[in-house]
């Protein structure tokens, strides 16, 4: 804006760009804060440390699976293909690397939150930098960056997908976020299966289901391409990850510990079992089918960003373990419900996540997860309570009337 003062001519910012100046400087200011109180938390960023080594036995020809790193003696857990992308990690000096992930880490969240403003429909730029500045302290992010996990480039690489319209409704990149993320960490791949869901129930009801349909083959290609390469630079560690490893849920951790938010940990909590078998299994099962109908249903009524959320939650609870940090998706869950006028279901939401109370309860040595009563208890199964309850009232909240267009109302 200009403003004439005598013979002078003054520029001054506009109202707008103030606004995003102001919102910038918080975000780097909570960021640096941030980096600051890990380092002073002396965070080992552990897995990370898995992720290095994992590339280091690719690089070697070694056994992927017989792997244990760290002094925690962890083994690997994912599918051949993320360790493949490992595989220049040790190039790295581990200081370095430490600093590039946590550098990557924040740059992702701030794509993340930026797709998740995408997903519900907002567009204003500050919001992303206030929306940053405050989810870099929930724990699951800060739990992530702590770790050095990949679940923030995992959540980038689905909403990226989710939230693209190309030019008809599809091109070749359709369905590459989704198809690569599950190529790299199996909890994502309940996306393609929700539009795979969607697409048929759509055709049920008489409508176009060819978006979804086309949406769930790319990401099955992509997916397929993935797990094919690395079989062919893997084959000894592919046969046995999908002949074997997949089906060992032990590797992964003990189900009852209270940072598994999954129902499996959840169950194993209450029952004080380690390992609540064939429950489970049903309780996961139907979870599945009742959770994807909440999603196929939102979707069919032109609520994409309530669906994209129905089911990631859904993906989080049937999963045999998910780790406090998987539940990223609490960053776009708050923003839909404040952008849709619940304040004080978002506030209430931001903050279960903000509340760390998983590691308020009694944990490690002992196995004292198993012993949990009372308050305890529930603390313990916060998570996963708020995504049931989320999937609960999404389901009773929809319209009854379909919409005719995808994505027709965020």
């Amino acid at each position: 804006m200009a403003a004439n003062v005598g013979f002078m001519t003054v520029i001054t910012p506009s109202a707008g760009r103030r606004r995003v100046t102001v919102a910038l400087v918080v975000c780097l200011v909570s960021f640096t804060a941030f980096w600051a109180a890990q380092r002073a938390a002396h965070v080992s960023m552990i897995d990370l440390m898995v992720y290095r080594a994992e590339g280091a036995v690719v690089c070697a020809g070694g056994d992927l699976y017989a792997l244990r790193a760290t002094a925690a003696r962890l083994p690997s857990t994912y599918p051949p293909f993320a360790a493949l992308l490992f595989a220049p990690l040790p190039l790295l000096d581990v200081a370095l690397l430490r600093a590039l992930a946590t550098t990557a880490n924040l740059v992702l969240l701030v794509l993340f939150v930026r797709l998740s403003l995408k997903l519900v429909g907002s567009a204003r730029v500050e919001t992303v930098w206030w929306a940053a500045a405050v989810a870099v302290w929930c724990e699951p992010v800060w739990t992530t960056l702590r770790y050095g996990q990949v679940n923030l480039l995992l959540a980038v690489l689905v909403l990226w997908d989710l939230t693209r319209r190309p030019a008809g409704g599809y091109d070749r990149w359709t369905g590459m976020g989704l198809g690569l993320a599950a190529a790299v960490k199996l909890t994502p791949a309940l996306f393609p299966v929700f539009l795979l869901a969607t697409g048929l129930a759509a055709r049920l009801t008489g409508r176009d289901g060819a978006p979804w349909l086309r949406h769930a083959r790319g990401a099955a290609l992509a997916f397929a391409g993935a797990t094919l390469l690395a079989a062919a630079v893997l084959p000894h560690d592919s046969w046995r990850f999908w002949t074997d490893v997949l089906f060992r849920t032990d590797r992964v951790g003990r189900a009852e510990e209270a940072a598994n938010q999954a129902l499996r940990g959840v169950l194993s909590r209450v029952l004080h079992t380690a390992d609540p078998g064939a429950l489970w299994i049903v309780c996961a099962a139907l979870a599945a089918v009742l959770g994807l109908a909440v999603a196929v249903r939102a979707e069919l009524r032109g609520r994409h960003a309530w669906a994209v959320c129905a089911c990631a939650f859904t993906a989080l609870l049937v999963s045999p373990v998910s780790w406090t940090h998987h539940w990223v998706w609490c960053v776009p869950l708050v923003l839909l419900l404040w952008t849709r006028g619940h304040r004080a279901a978002a506030l209430g939401t931001l903050l279960v996540f903000w509340s760390y109370a998983p590691w308020w309860v009694p944990h490690g040595d002992g196995r004292p997860e198993l012993r949990l009563e009372g308050a305890e208890l529930t603390l313990s199964a916060l998570y996963g309570g708020a995504g049931a309850l989320f999937l609960a009232v999404t389901r009773t909240s929809l319209p009854r009337t379909r919409s005719a267009t995808l994505g027709v109302k965020p």
